[in-house]
């Protein structure tokens, strides 16, 4: 029990890192390449060949028709429509920017939650921690006003966050009903599917009159497949399967970060002292809705035991 703790938390630390460089080199991939095609290309890759590894090496049984849907569908949730859309929308949106908001995923995960459960009224700490993190995120736009007047840059800002909600709801199911079979096979078919399923998006919205494997499309092929989609999108799925989700998303606080940063380095995006603290409220918002919901389950569990 002891080694999978150390290897849940060594995989959050590890989504920590990896996924703060995705958004970076996920716009450097979309502004040469058609973004629905390169979010197919990239996670029917890494699905295939991870679910090729542990089928076909590591011997596991093929999954049933049952678990194939399932994970299909989850697939489109998170991957089609999570990183999907994503992908679109860093056409026009900066990296930084996006991570920022898909930053705001662990208070919709307790949102959600909150509103299943309906016997639970948020707390006040929950209350104060949405309207902060709400007041980080107006702030951060604040500084990009300018760029609203662009109608792609609109409907970017809309779809990251419908993007961000679908993940987590993806995730919620995920950690409900997985607690038996192999993550890394589920994170495998997830990728799998939900990169097909990118295929009619690709046709629908990219335009693919001019299709060119440049340098820079080939690096950030390569480097999403290996690190973003096989080895990080493994690590949630195991994280996922040995934490609580609320521990799990905890990755939001550092990827905006490390994007942010990288973003201002490589691409010149716009990071001023506004900006920091702009990414400073938006994170102690999303820490007092953890700690709000932490303390009630707490509570709950308490008064359950007594």
């Amino acid at each position: 029990m002891k080694k999978e703790l150390f290897l849940a938390y060594f995989s959050l630390a590890g989504i920590c890192i990896i996924w703060g460089t995705t958004f970076l080199v996920m716009r450097i991939g979309v502004m040469h390449f058609p973004p629905f095609l390169f979010a197919a290309i990239r996670q029917f890759s890494a699905g295939t060949l991870l679910c090729g590894f542990i089928i076909l090496i590591r011997k596991e049984n093929f999954p049933s028709l049952n678990t194939l849907r399932i994970q299909a569908f989850r697939g489109f949730l998170m991957i089609t429509c999570g990183n999907g859309l994503v992908s679109w929308a860093e056409v026009f949106v900066p990296s930084g920017l996006a991570a920022i908001i898909c930053s705001t995923m662990p208070v919709m995960v307790i949102l959600i939650n909150l509103s299943i459960n309906r016997t639970e009224m948020p707390t006040w700490i929950i209350g104060i921690g949405v309207a902060t993190g709400l007041a980080g995120i107006i702030l951060v736009f604040s500084e990009f006003l300018t760029d609203f007047a662009n109608p792609n840059y609109r409907l970017g800002i809309i779809l990251i966050f419908v993007a961000t909600l679908t993940w987590a709801v993806g995730s919620i199911l995920t950690k409900r009903t997985s607690h038996n079979s192999n993550p890394f096979l589920n994170a495998g078919l997830q990728m799998f599917f939900g990169g097909l399923f990118c295929l009619p998006f690709s046709f629908a919205f990219d335009d693919l009159s001019h299709v060119a494997f440049s340098s820079e499309v080939v690096f950030a092929l390569g480097y999403l497949i290996v690190f973003g989609s096989i080895t990080a999108y493994s690590m949630y799925a195991y994280t996922l399967s040995k934490l609580p989700i609320t521990i799990a998303s905890l990755y939001s606080y550092v990827n905006p970060l490390v994007a942010v940063v990288l973003g201002w380095l490589v691409l010149q995006e716009k990071l001023n002292l506004k900006i920091g603290i702009a990414f400073l409220i938006t994170v102690a918002g999303i820490y007092l809705v953890n700690y709000g919901y932490y303390h009630q389950k707490k509570k709950q569990y308490q008064s359950f035991k007594a």
